[in-house]
């Protein structure tokens, strides 16, 4: 059963598109980003001292034990878009929820993994999507260590996102002229000059020393093309 409701903010408890489970860093990091989006969320935490802390916050938040399927069913979870299981130490629990939130119909289910062992046991109950956040953060900062890029982005599993650099080698060209993708098999999506905002990039864009480039591609090509910098 639930255990205490915090406070309703303008919406309804009901209209409630993205539930998220697990208000730690993670969680609350994201459900927070939500709703400056304008997205309405229900947040779930065994916490009620978290709970009372994101009620002036979220659309709404309650403090609940979600391994209940009755619990679940009284919340109204089956009626949300989307659901988010961000709970972190407790394998069992992050399991279990994932199962009920699965049970209910749920067609778009979210599960952050902690270990690659968990992220199976996750995928395997047939969640929707499976995030590391630590994994994903350790290798985007290891990147950003090296000084091989100043951001770094998986957009799949052989795809990756840069944020780095021009190489000398190509100061004062276009790109059509650099011929990046022919060579190097990756693609600079958009260009930064000093403070300027970035912009897309297209053939006669003309590359200097100096700017920032966002540049996409398969991981293995990209890696080496970073060594240019």
């Amino acid at each position: 059963m639930a255990k205490q409701e915090g406070t309703t903010r303008r919406r309804g408890f009901h209209s409630a598109n993205v539930a998220v489970i697990g208000l730690g860093r993670f969680g609350s990091s994201l459900a927070r980003e939500l709703v400056e989006s304008g997205h309405q969320v229900l947040g779930i935490d065994t916490d009620d001292r978290i709970v009372q802390n994101l009620a002036p916050v979220l659309t709404h938040v309650v403090a609940a034990d979600t391994t209940d399927e009755e619990t679940l069913k009284e919340l109204g979870l089956a009626d949300v878009d989307s659901a988010v299981v961000a709970i972190g130490a407790d394998l069992e629990a992050s399991i279990l929820t994932t199962s009920l939130l699965l049970q209910l119909g749920i067609k778009n289910v979210w599960a952050k993994a902690n270990s690659a062992s968990h992220g199976r046991i996750l995928q395997q109950l047939g969640a929707h999507h499976v995030v590391f956040p630590e994994l994903e953060m350790g290798k985007r900062v290891a990147h950003q260590v090296s000084g091989e890029s100043l951001d770094y982005v998986t957009i799949d599993e052989d795809f990756v996102m840069i944020k780095t650099y021009v190489p000398d080698r190509f100061d004062g060209m276009t790109l059509a002229e650099a011929k990046i993708r022919a060579n190097h098999g990756v693609t600079v999506v958009a260009t930064k000059q000093g403070e300027k905002k970035y912009s897309t990039a297209f053939p006669e864009t003309v590359l200097h020393r100096g700017d920032q480039i966002v540049v996409a591609g398969p991981k293995a090509p990209l890696d080496l093309f970073c060594q240019l910098v």
